[in-house]
């Protein structure tokens, strides 16, 4: 059992930045394949940004060249650096590990205003 928090969203204006993280504890989170999903009203959840163990990482065509993923297993901790947020990117933000079929965090609300 993993058990993933969230952390970081808020209000911010369009243009802005947030850094979202993301605490695992439980069974070495370390191993697992690690995402960021989000959520926007009335729209299905979406993976848009994965890292595999080693770092490498993987965007969506929506988030590319904006948002940044990254992991450090020593603290069991997974970031996203969000830059350049427009009104689009309003959503609940989702850590996530081992895919749609693993664990799960309560998520996290951000907001773009104009």
């Amino acid at each position: 059992q993993v058990q993933l928090v969230e952390s970081g969203g808020g209000l911010v204006q369009a243009g802005g930045s947030l850094r979202l993280s993301c605490a695992a504890s439980g069974r070495t989170s370390s191993t697992y394949v690690m995402g960021w999903y989000r959520q926007a009203p009335g729209k299905p959840r979406e993976l848009i940004a994965q890292i595999s163990r080693s770092g490498a990482p993987n965007y969506a065509d929506s988030v590319r060249g904006r948002f940044a993923i990254s992991r450090d297993n020593t603290k069991n901790m997974l970031y996203l650096q969000m830059n350049g947020l427009g009104l689009e990117d309003t959503a609940v933000y989702y850590c996530n590990a081992q895919g749609q079929n693993g664990y799960w965090g309560r998520g996290t609300q951000v907001t773009v205003s104009p």
